[in-house]
């Protein structure tokens, strides 16, 4: 009786679809290259992400019926951050083998997941990506580049991209390893909250280095008084503060988007009309 059990039990294993690590990469790299591929007001990224899962759904679903069933599911609605958002695509590959095992795991159930926890992952990653990460690596690439080293251009154009795929695969295999619990466990304790904190002090600490080393902004008005000649950059604005034009015109340019009266393209604009002119009567 025993060994029929344990016969009874290995068959059952033998039975179990299981995806190896070659299905999940081939679906990772989907999602890589395509996530914006299909990018539209209506589904956001809904397309790329039920490309990415062709491949999990084909092998999990031998009947015709149930892949389409499949690839519908993953046609809804989806917008998160490429990166960290990763963790999502996944926990559900993860749900959806369990699913294709005889996990009673509905297709609310998976798009639940999906839906509740696109909004904290994208909250996350952007800080992370484009309040961090971007940044840094864009400010050590000029720095570099700004006195003729190549490391400098290939550090974003190679080094960022490397970066960023790394991030993502990282979280995509915890995602799967972890299922939807590994979502679970990264916002338990208001620990999300924290993390996007901390990252937007560190983010707003490194635009604030960026402004002094990257902004130039310099009047070039000089006139005498009486015999003595008076530079107003070096012996006014630099003596109240080094880099104070370049901070006044950032602040300024941050109010003007905060009123949302005037496009980022239409602050560049100025700004480029504004410094030609001033250029061409000497002013800056």
């Amino acid at each position: 009786m025993a060994a029929n059990v344990e016969n009874n039990a290995v068959q059952e294993t033998d039975k179990r679809i299981k995806l190896d690590k070659k299905d999940i990469r081939r679906s990772y790299w989907l999602w890589q290259f395509f996530s914006h591929a299909n990018y539209n007001y209506e589904r956001m990224q809904g397309g790329a992400f039920a490309m990415c899962m062709a491949p999990i759904i084909k092998k999990l679903y031998p009947d015709r019926e149930e892949k389409i069933a499949g690839l519908q599911r993953h046609l809804t609605f989806f917008n998160t951050n490429p990166n960290v958002g990763a963790v999502i695509h996944g926990a559900v590959i993860s749900m959806e083998e369990e699913r294709a095992n005889g996990a009673e795991i509905s297709d609310e159930a998976i798009n639940a997941v999906k839906t509740g926890m696109m909004g904290p992952m994208a909250g996350i990653g952007d800080a992370l990506d484009q309040g961090v990460i971007i940044p840094l690596v864009v400010a050590l690439g000029i720095s570099f580049g700004s006195t003729g080293n190549l490391f400098g251009p290939l550090l974003v154009l190679i080094g960022l991209p490397i970066i960023l795929m790394l991030i993502a695969y990282n979280c995509w295999m915890k995602g799967y390893s972890l299922g939807s619990s590994a979502i679970t466990a990264m916002l338990a304790g208001g620990r999300m909250k924290q993390l996007i904190g901390a990252a937007g002090i560190l983010g707003c600490t490194v635009m604030g280095g960026l402004v002094a080393t990257s902004v130039s902004f310099k009047t070039a008005i000089a006139f005498n008084i009486g015999e003595q000649a008076f530079d107003l950059q070096s012996q006014l604005f630099d003596a109240i503060m080094p880099g104070l034009l370049p901070l006044g015109v950032t602040l300024g340019v941050y109010a003007l988007l905060r009123k949302e009266k005037f496009t980022s393209i239409q602050i560049m604009l100025g700004l480029v009309v504004i410094g030609f002119v001033g250029g061409m009567v000497g002013i800056f």
